[in-house]
């Protein structure tokens, strides 16, 4: 018989309740916990977290105990009273004056991923995102739900600045491009507007927008605009060939299904769209980290 011992229920109620979990983050950064801790000589009390942030003290009380127990925050008692101060992890990512604060991209995931990812069964039952049921937006204009105001596009912008803060690194020092003097980061709207000549072309989380058919697109044109002998630096979450992992990536790939008409790729799956656009010498590097990096040369 099952028992509240069982590993495997302990396992299952985890799981059951991650959104929770997902929650307490989501709620402490857009209150801005982390922010009064950092500008606090010292720690805070309850009151005082709660007066900085225009909240209720005993549901704020809740809060701040939650991120203790998850290593958000760190507390130490004084007479009686437990006074509250950033760890390692809160100042070096959710405090918005760290140079690799997630925040934006933290605030992104809480507003418009989330409520798409409730909507889980009902994508998989369809096949296609649910931008239109979440947000009232067409299926295919994927990126009107991101940028539903000015506000929410530049948030989403600083999203981006964010991540590469703390990823960008490693998959650009994957290869030696020293090879290659006049590099593309692409943006816009790159199906429609002239590419412009480059030696290097950077797509970094692109392609998993999109379905093959669009991937292809984009790649022609791209390897037209390319220099000979130039490249193209492909940057995404790459999973392993027997698609049975990285956990995370396939997680990632279950949010390309909810917000766009793409998914997350094996390293084979980028060799077959990169060389039937034209390009050769394919490579790809693990990180070990997020994001990985593939080089290819026209």
């Amino acid at each position: 018989m099952s028992s509240p011992e069982d590993p495997c229920y302990r396992l299952l109620t985890d799981y059951a309740n991650g959104f929770m979990v997902s929650q307490v983050v989501f709620a402490a950064c857009e209150l801005g916990v982390f922010d009064v801790l950092a500008e606090a000589p010292g720690p805070l009390a309850v009151a005082a977290v709660a007066a900085g942030v225009g909240a209720s003290s005993h549901a704020m009380e809740r809060l701040l105990d939650a991120c203790v127990s998850l290593k958000l925050l760190q507390v130490e008692m004084r007479g009686g009273e437990a006074f509250y101060g950033n760890t390692e992890m809160s100042r070096i990512y959710l405090s918005r004056v760290s140079p690799t604060s997630q925040c934006n991209m933290l605030l992104y995931m809480a507003k418009t991923t989330y409520h798409c990812w409730g909507r889980l069964a009902q994508a998989v039952r369809e096949g296609k995102n649910q931008y239109l049921q979440t947000f009232g937006v067409p299926a295919d204009e994927l990126f009107s739900a991101i940028y539903r105001s000015e506000g929410e596009r530049v948030q989403f912008m600083q999203a981006l600045r964010e991540l590469w803060s703390v990823d960008g690194r490693s998959v650009l020092t994957a290869f030696d491009l020293s090879l290659f003097p006049l590099v593309c980061d692409l943006g816009g709207d790159f199906f429609k507007d002239r590419l412009p000549e480059a030696d290097l072309y950077i797509l970094a989380r692109i392609l998993h927008d999109w379905a093959d058919g669009r991937c292809s697109q984009l790649l022609e044109r791209v390897y037209h605009s390319c220099k000979p002998g130039g490249g193209i630096l492909v940057i995404e979450s790459l999973l392993d060939e027997d698609r049975r992992g990285p956990l995370l990536t396939q997680l990632y790939s279950l949010n390309m299904l909810v917000q766009t008409e793409g998914q997350e790729r094996t390293p084979s799956h980028y060799r077959a769209l990169l060389s039937s656009a034209g390009f050769r010498d394919f490579q790809f590097k693990k990180t070990g980290l997020i994001y990985d990096a593939i080089l290819a040369r026209k």
